[in-house]
């Protein structure tokens, strides 16, 4: 029967005629310990509301780009004191497994500044029950004492030599959701098989164990450690090493605005800013601060660009600052803005930045380098839907590139592979706007980003030059690369799913299309299918991904294209670029045919209209 606490009279009473749904109910009511959670099963059971029941009982968390993310509130496949509970026993079961010394190694926990007061839900409170999970089993945890950028979580697992470590946070994402992203022994989010693993775990064993709740055992267990203070110390010295031309920046006039979305970043970029040398930047006082509702933007992703970044530009202004940087709320990500000649701002994109990092840290390498370093021991990596600058760099300095699948999972592990067989990586991109300057952690990083580009900046007025202007400059001497990004919304994933399988049944069955509008196809690769048409095999070389949509199409006039569904959120994402040769570049001709084959793009594959999906700007 039900335990003690529950009236099991009330829930058999409350029937819901699925045997399925029944059975999810009671374990919700009979596990969860969450007051407010569990209030809102009771209602929707009270109000017979079936169908809400079952979406939110009947289906599980699943591992996507970034781990675990969802909507905070009740239910299996939500994110909730319950859901992080269950999580962290799978993951202790399938650590417990792989490494003997699990225990004295440990494992590390951190978190950002999001919450929900009406699921009484905080990351600070879910990262309390995850360190709970592992001190109830022995397990030594580094648990931090504060809210800390996500990118100090990998960077702790290596420093300390943990098996482990999770972060609890949704990044960018709205304000409803949270999440649970774990990171191996070797620094990197993980990737295949683990994610699988762990899930085949966290099923083994759903029940809360004794003490899974005790959230109290941070404070009490002996076996409880604070990194905060050795992480951030070391973390700066190691940042220090990426700095070129601190000469340059103590005496620098060049004023920077930082803003930190309400999010963890001000402290960290104050501290970074002052390893390299420079006077602390601006912050935006509005937005200074953590605030779970991010109350002063609509969204809370620097993506967005100007109108996300309004409170910033006008501070800036203000303050006579000519660049701004925006870390987003979990400082993995970093957006810049530079206000221009006119007046008006440029807002980067993460492209442009690629190709700004990608000059500047193979600049500061060839100045620095050892006489016996070769270049042909240098790497670059970026994912596949992000710009091909990089290649067209390194195939005119002599140094490699390399492309990965899109999510920094797979750059990490990738960058920790190479640098075991003893290669130099420089720089690892994501178009959107996640970067990695050095290899002291494998992810993105928004902090140390943030303190590149106020040293780049600072080095280019030097020379008399913005950074825009070195951007032509770079895409000059490489060729031009005009990218575009952007997304529609689609909350069916039926029309999802039909979108994509209708381009894979194009001009009959299993034939993809050979054209779009009057733009001829040369080459498919289906990262889904794992097709690749240009390849002698016709298999790709970039490894399956089925739980996922990716259909990247060339172009004869040399357009790169790629569809692809989100790992996080609700979006259809497509991806453009037009790569010309040194020498071949009328910008505005690209432009024009970027955009008019990206209209081709949208009208004849993704049909918006009558799929009914969501214009990004609407």
């Amino acid at each position: 029967g039900a335990p003690g606490d529950v009236n099991s009279n009330v829930l058999v009473a409350r029937s819901t005629g699925d045997a399925q749904l029944d059975k999810a109910v009671w374990q919700w009511l009979s596990w969860d310990k969450n007051q407010k959670t569990k209030e809102q099963i009771e209602s929707l059971l009270q109000d017979g509301k079936h169908k809400e029941l079952r979406e939110r009982l009947c289906c599980r968390l699943s591992f996507g780009t970034a781990g675990l993310r969802s909507a905070m509130g009740a239910g299996f496949c939500y994110i909730n004191d319950l859901t992080v509970i269950q999580s962290t026993q799978g993951i202790y079961k399938y650590l417990e497994r792989n490494f003997s010394d699990f225990k004295q190694r440990g494992f590390v926990v951190g978190y950002d500044t999001r919450g929900q007061v009406t699921s009484n839900c905080s990351s600070k409170k879910l990262a309390k029950l995850t360190a709970a999970v592992l001190l109830a089993k022995d397990v030594l945890v580094y648990f931090f004492s504060t809210y800390v950028p996500t990118p100090f979580v990998p960077y702790a697992v290596q420093q300390l030599g943990a098996v482990a470590g999770v972060m609890i946070t949704a990044s960018h994402n709205r304000k409803e959701d949270n999440g649970y992203k774990v990171y191996w022994e070797n620094g990197a989010q993980i990737t295949s098989p683990h994610d699988k693993e762990i899930i085949k775990c966290i099923e083994e064993c759903v029940e809360p164990w004794n003490g899974s709740w005790n959230e109290n055992l941070v404070d009490t267990s002996p076996l409880r450690q604070d990194p905060l203070k050795k992480i951030c110390d070391s973390y700066m010295e190691d940042l220090a090493k990426i700095c070129y031309h601190r000469e340059l920046n103590v005496q620098s006039s060049l004023k920077f605005v930082h803003t930190s979305f309400h999010g963890v970043g001000h402290d960290y970029v104050q501290l970074a800013f002052k390893a390299f040398g420079f006077q602390p930047p601006i912050p935006v006082p509005e937005q200074k601060d953590p605030d779970p509702d991010f109350s002063t933007v609509k969204c809370p992703n620097p993506e967005e660009g100007e109108s996300v970044l309004e409170l910033s530009l006008r501070l800036a202004e203000k303050e006579g600052a000519k660049v701004v940087v925006a870390t987003d709320p979990d400082a993995d990500r970093l957006a810049v803005a530079e206000q221009q000649e006119n007046g008006c701002w440029k807002v980067f994109t993460g492209n442009e930045l690629a190709a700004l990092f990608g000059w500047w840290m193979f600049s500061c390498w060839k100045e620095n380098r050892s006489q016996d370093a070769d270049v042909r021991n240098v790497y670059m990596l970026a994912t596949t839907v992000s710009s091909k600058i990089l290649r067209a760099i390194a195939l005119k300095e002599g140094f490699h590139f390399e492309e990965t699948l899109p999510g920094f999972k797979w750059i990490g592990s990738r960058v920790k592979n190479l640098l075991d067989n003893g290669k130099e990586v420089l720089f690892a991109f994501e178009e959107s706007i996640g970067f990695m300057c050095g290899t002291s952690v494998l992810d993105k990083d928004g902090v140390s980003a943030a303190v590149v580009i106020a040293e780049m900046a600072t080095y280019l007025q030097g020379q008399g030059l913005t950074l825009a202007q070195k951007l032509v400059d770079i895409y000059e001497m490489y060729g031009y690369h005009i990218s575009k990004t952007s997304y529609f919304l689609c909350y069916d994933p039926p029309t999802i799913k039909r979108i994509f399988e209708r381009l894979r049944n194009f001009d009959g069955p299993q034939s993809y299309p050979s054209c779009c509008g009057v733009y001829n196809i040369l080459h498919v690769r289906d990262i889904t299918t794992g097709y690749d048409s240009s390849q002698l095999n016709k298999k790709s070389v970039l490894p399956v991904s089925k739980s996922s949509q990716m259909i990247t199409f060339t172009f004869q006039n040399g357009c790169v294209a790629t569809l692809r569904t989100s790992g996080t959120e609700p979006k259809i994402k497509y991806y453009a670029e037009m790569c010309a040769l040194p020498g071949h570049s009328d910008r505005s001709v690209l432009e024009e045919e970027l955009q008019k084959l990206i209209e081709a793009l949208i009208g004849n594959f993704l049909e918006p209209a009558k799929n009914g999906l969501t214009w990004r700007s609407a």
